[in-house]
């Protein structure tokens, strides 16, 4: 049977100079390729404000230009997705989602089906949150918990962030060059969880606190999650596609 596997990928990872990079793009297409052969999988993107930022430059700090932003760079940035995905025989469609469409049976059985039917045709559903039409008390806010959310509620195996972090570490590893990689979490504890960490791009509204609560929820609903570099995707071939853990840190509860 065939395992489902949610992968995320962060603004930082697929631009370069506030531009979409297709070398990353190449690398990224290419992994997802190759864990399709054997796996359904459902990626979660981030990406459209930046991708509009790049043909118009607002304002990204006025809802509305972030919004008007997103509404332009999501077509691009699934256009983009195609291209890559074309060389390899294989496609993507577009859905948006905001949290209340998972607080929502009837919702949320509607973007299932349509996700299931995607999937069973071997197509790539590319999900983003949509950031037009949102509003504050309706939003995800960073795809973190949006691709969390989707692991759960899609009933995938996993959740794998791909990311600039390529692992959780003891501590700061751009201020302790001793810090040291943990390759399995059980449990995040709450004072960690909400530490305020620097997203390190101006488009990102991710970091290691929102990947460290996306880990928290799905460790509390019995998944799993797997952090590792975007830049370098070494560690989520080998663990993916090998069953090998050489990096990367795994989130999960031991059988």
């Amino acid at each position: 049977m065939k395992k489902r596997i949610v992968v995320k990928v962060g603004t930082h990872v697929i631009t370069d100079g506030g531009k979409l990079c297709a070398e990353r793009f190449e690398k990224l297409i290419e992994f997802l390729s190759l864990v399709m052969e054997k796996n359904d999988v459902i990626l979660v993107s981030s990406g459209a404000v930046a991708t509009g930022f790049s043909k118009i430059k607002l304002d990204k700090k006025i809802l509305p230009n972030k919004q008007a932003l997103a509404a332009i760079g999501q077509p691009y940035l699934i256009q983009y997705y195609n291209e890559f995905l074309q060389k390899y025989g294989k496609f993507g469609a577009q859905i948006l989602l905001i949290s209340d469409d998972f607080d929502s049976r009837k919702r949320t059985k509607a973007a299932k089906d349509a996700i299931n039917t995607l999937l069973e045709n071997n197509i790539l559903p590319i999900i983003n949150e949509n950031d037009t039409t949102a509003i504050e008390e309706l939003v995800f806010g960073d795809n973190d918990q949006l691709s969390a959310h989707v692991t759960h509620f899609l009933d995938a195996d996993l959740l794998v962030i791909l990311s600039d972090i390529n692992g959780y570490y003891d501590s700061d590893p751009k201020e302790n060059k001793n810090a040291k990689l943990i390759l399995h979490v059980e449990k995040i504890d709450n004072d960690v969880m909400y530490q305020d960490v620097n997203t390190g791009s101006e488009f990102s509204t991710g970091g290691i606190a929102t990947k460290l609560k996306a880990a928290d929820f799905l460790l509390k609903n019995g998944r799993s999650m797997f952090l590792a570099s975007g830049f370098d995707l070494s560690d989520a071939k080998n663990f993916i596609l090998e069953g090998r853990h050489s990096g990367g840190t795994l989130f999960a509860l031991k059988s």
